[in-house]
């Protein structure tokens, strides 16, 4: 386990660099030319952000991003 001692100003710049990925994120799952497989890493990518940003964000913030479960895991 590791820590991390930030002040305010620095959880906000995190916030915001977190929210500005996971959007990029989101519009590209979106995108139909994006492979199947490509998606499934882009996914895994968006579960470690959203891990990190629960830790920092607000429970509005993070209901925000919560994305539904698929039904079509194989």
């Amino acid at each position: 386990m590791l820590g991390l001692l930030i002040n305010e100003k620095e959880k906000e710049e995190l916030l915001y660099l977190l929210k500005r990925e996971m959007d990029e994120i989101l519009f590209d799952l979106q995108d139909e030319r994006i492979d199947h497989i490509v998606k499934r890493a882009i996914n895994e990518k968006y579960n470690i952000l959203f891990d990190l940003f629960k830790r920092m964000g607000t429970e509005k913030e993070c209901l925000a991003y919560v994305r539904a479960k698929s039904n079509s895991k194989k």
